[in-house]
């Protein structure tokens, strides 16, 4: 339906466009606030406009890496070697939350007619909606939605590759820590070799005493070059991906247990996908509902205006059910966030329990390589006096040696639980650096 007017079509539309709603969250930046974005990192959000809670909270994440330590370098160079795919995908959705920020402006295209002598007259059509049962004011929450859930991706992106990189790191550490043990305990199983060479040469001992011993050594010299290739490897891939080198000087072996009182990144997402998805389905909602609009046409014959009644989709029997299931969708993207809440406390709750194994299992695995180590100078006493057959004392040593590489490989996936627990709560790179 049209209801022409004889005003000016242009005069009506600027008129009509001073009522609009005001600029969004992520409207066009001056080139300051543009370097100032730059300076801060992508999660900074333009001064003096409505800000999103999700991106000032993962602008605010500290890492749980302390400064001035190698794990601290090892992260930063992480996060400045990456490829960064995430981040493009974030500058894409700013740049399309820029782009919907203007749809509340008229919008100007031409037009052509043919009129009844037959003869063609172009023009510029000027449109303005004026009612639109929120469709337009959801497209921009729903581009600004789309925001945070990329920037959520890139936070989670930039954890997980300092999670690969530090894993990596303690990865290095832990194959040496093992390699050097394996090696002072060769020395001495060699040592043990020789005497039982001469008790066989002597005919005290059989033959099998000596096999005995020569097969422990081979397991502990294989165990020492699997840790050794175990520690090249994890440094070559380190290297790979950063394009540094790191010091090789074991930092303290504790990066603290994350709060449960900081939201989980997956959290976060579930709530920027729901806001997505409620705002996906008021456009679905008002694209069954008719939108007024002021419309006007410039030609060379002159100009006019008049308001047009439209409807995208046409009204069906069908056209009550599509509304209440779009209405039931808003309520299942809500309760997303409550089944990303649950899984989030269950992952905490899970690692916290790995975690205290480990601190148990360190401990305990501590407390019985030191147990070993006093049989074992009692067992080696023992035999200098004569009391006690030297097989007793090659048995208790190789126990001594497996206690100590259990306690080795408790304490490093202590760290490791911590690191996977920062990670997944965005804790292991400053929000301001990604």
């Amino acid at each position: 339906m049209q209801l022409a007017r004889p005003i000016g079509a242009l005069a009506l539309m600027c008129s009509l466009s001073g009522c609009a709603d005001g600029m969004p969250i992520f409207a066009g930046k001056t080139s300051d606030e543009t370097e100032v974005s730059r300076r801060g990192g992508n999660f900074v959000q333009p001064e003096g406009e409505a800000t999103s809670q999700v991106i000032s909270t993962l602008l605010e994440r500290r890492s749980l890496l302390a400064e001035d330590t190698v794990y601290n370098a090892v992260a930063e160079a992480a996060v400045a070697a990456s490829a960064r795919a995430s981040e493009a995908e974030l500058i894409s959705a700013k740049l399309r939350a820029e782009a919907e920020s203007k749809n509340w402006l008229p919008s100007i295209g031409p037009s052509v007619s043919l009129t009844d002598l037959g003869d063609l007259v172009a023009g510029m059509l000027i449109q303005q909606v004026l009612f639109d049962n929120g469709r337009r004011k959801a497209e921009r929450a729903f581009a600004a939605a789309d925001v945070e859930v990329a920037a959520v991706n890139l936070s989670v992106d930039m954890n997980e590759r300092v999670e690969d990189a530090v894993g990596l790191y303690l990865a290095g550490l832990r194959g040496d820590e093992k390699a050097a043990y394996n090696s002072r305990a060769l020395t001495q199983m060699q040592e043990f070799r020789r005497i039982v060479a001469g008790r066989v040469d002597g005919g005290l001992s059989d033959r099998s005493d000596l096999n005995v011993v020569d097969s422990k050594i081979n397991g502990m010299r294989n165990a020492r070059t699997t840790a050794q290739d175990a520690a090249t490897t994890a440094r070559a891939e380190l290297t790979a991906m950063t394009g540094e080198s790191f010091s090789e000087k074991p930092g303290k072996l504790d990066l603290g247990t994350p709060p449960d009182t900081t939201q989980y990144l997956s959290v976060l997402k579930s709530q920027a996908v729901a806001n997505r998805g409620v705002a996906e389905a008021v456009i679905g909602r008002a694209g069954l509902l008719p939108q007024i609009a002021a419309a006007g046409n410039v030609t060379s014959d002159g100009s006019g205006a008049g308001l047009t009644l439209d409807l995208a989709e046409p009204l069906g029997l069908g056209t009550g059910a599509a509304l209440k299931a779009i209405e039931v969708s808003k309520e299942a993207a809500r309760r997303q966030i409550g089944e990303s809440e649950e899984d989030a406390r269950r992952s905490y709750s899970r690692q916290v329990q790995r975690l205290a194994s480990y601190r148990r299992q360190t401990a305990e695995t501590a407390s019985l390589a030191r147990a070993s180590r006093e049989t074992y100078r009692l067992f080696k006493a023992q035999f200098e006096a004569g009391q006690r057959p030297v097989m007793d004392v090659v048995s208790i040593y190789e126990e001594l040696v497996q206690r100590e590489q259990d306690h080795i490989e408790a304490k490093y996936e202590v760290v490791l639980i911590q690191l996977m627990l920062a990670s997944d709560m965005g804790l292991l790179a400053d929000g301001d650096k990604i």
